[in-house]
């Protein structure tokens, strides 16, 4: 299972992870290597970009999307670890979240103005012949969001890791041959930018969680 490049779809070992991501999350904290000061930065800078697309309806909801970004953030980058795949890698976990927030959200906003939420399908300014048409197209692009939200995620994240799996194949193939530093310095440099795919990742599928959150009523 784990020589397999592709068992990210297996979440039969994924109860294994939380132990090692707990410890190590216990001893950043507790030995406060200017973590604190890192995150409240971030915390603050991602909050001022949160704030304008977030709805006046939910008080202390830009405070859960930084946990939410920071607990994707901290699975993606986790997940890059040799042959370690964490859930931001499995589908069900992730179209599971994405379909909670999906129905927390339009189920919330058809209680609390039914009419208003309906409107959202219907475009203004828009001709009166072509209404069928385009609210047609919001009503699908509304039902597919978890889809997209989870499948954006994972489909990332995992190619990342394939790529990696890839070059630390051909890595070992060529361990004794003259080519093993220039390999070794293409997956170091990768390495780096899935780091950054992981940042931009966990910002992107929040950052979505506060547009939908925006369009309540």
């Amino acid at each position: 299972m784990f020589a397999d490049l592709f068992s990210s779809l297996d979440g039969a070992f994924k109860m294994y992870l939380w132990l090692p991501s707990m410890a190590t999350l216990f001893f950043l904290v507790s030995y406060n290597l200017h973590l604190h000061n890192c995150l409240s930065s971030l915390r603050h800078s991602l909050n001022s970009v949160w704030l304008t697309s977030s709805s006046h309806r939910f008080n202390g909801f830009n405070l859960f999307l930084c946990c939410l970004f920071t607990s994707l953030l901290i699975s993606n980058v986790f997940g890059l670890a040799p042959l370690v795949y964490t859930l931001t890698s499995d589908l069900m976990p992730m179209l599971g979240l994405s379909l909670l927030f999906w129905f927390f959200l339009l189920l919330s906003g058809l209680c609390f103005n039914f009419k208003q939420t309906l409107a959202h399908l219907a475009p203004s300014g828009a001709p009166f012949i072509l209404l069928p048409f385009l609210i047609l197209i919001e009503l699908i692009s509304t039902l597919i969001r978890p889809i997209t939200l989870a499948v954006r995620l994972i489909a990332n994240v995992s190619a990342g890791h394939i790529v990696l799996g890839l070059i630390s194949n051909t890595l070992t193939t060529y361990f004794l041959t003259s080519s093993n530093i220039f390999l070794l310095a293409i997956m170091t440099g990768y390495m780096l930018f899935e780091f950054f795919v992981a940042f931009i990742q966990a910002y992107i599928f929040s950052l979505l969680v506060s547009l939908y959150q925006s369009e309540h009523p």
